[in-house]
């Protein structure tokens, strides 16, 4: 089992970044794929980026050239470095790792892109 914390989240204008940190409580050097999701009021969570064991990753067009996400196993951290932020970017944003035939998620941390 795993638990995930998310942090870094909040309030910035349009143009500006923030960096998301995914907090793991155990190693994930195992943890298959790890990935950021976001939820926007009214509307379905939706994905945002996700990372392999190996380091390949895969975005969200909406996101591409804008956000990068990376993993850190050292301190068992993922990131996720959004630049470039648009008020649509406004949700919810979560955590998520799938280890063998389980999936986790984070609480989640909320980011607000005002125009």
């Amino acid at each position: 089992q795993v638990q995930l914390v998310e942090s870094g989240g909040g309030l910035v204008q349009a143009g500006e970044s923030l960096r998301l940190s995914c907090a793991a409580s155990r190693s994930i050097f195992s943890i298959n794929t790890m990935g950021w999701y976001r939820q926007a009021p009214g509307k379905q969570r939706e994905l945002v980026a996700t990372i392999t064991r190996g380091g390949s990753t895969n975005s969200a067009d909406s996101v591409k050239g804008r956000f990068t996400i990376s993993r850190d196993n050292a301190k068992n951290t993922l990131y996720l470095q959004m630049n470039s932020l648009k008020p649509e970017d406004t949700a919810v944003y979560y955590c998520n790792a799938v280890w063998g035939n389980f999936e986790y998620w984070g609480q989640g941390t909320q980011v607000t892109v005002s125009s």
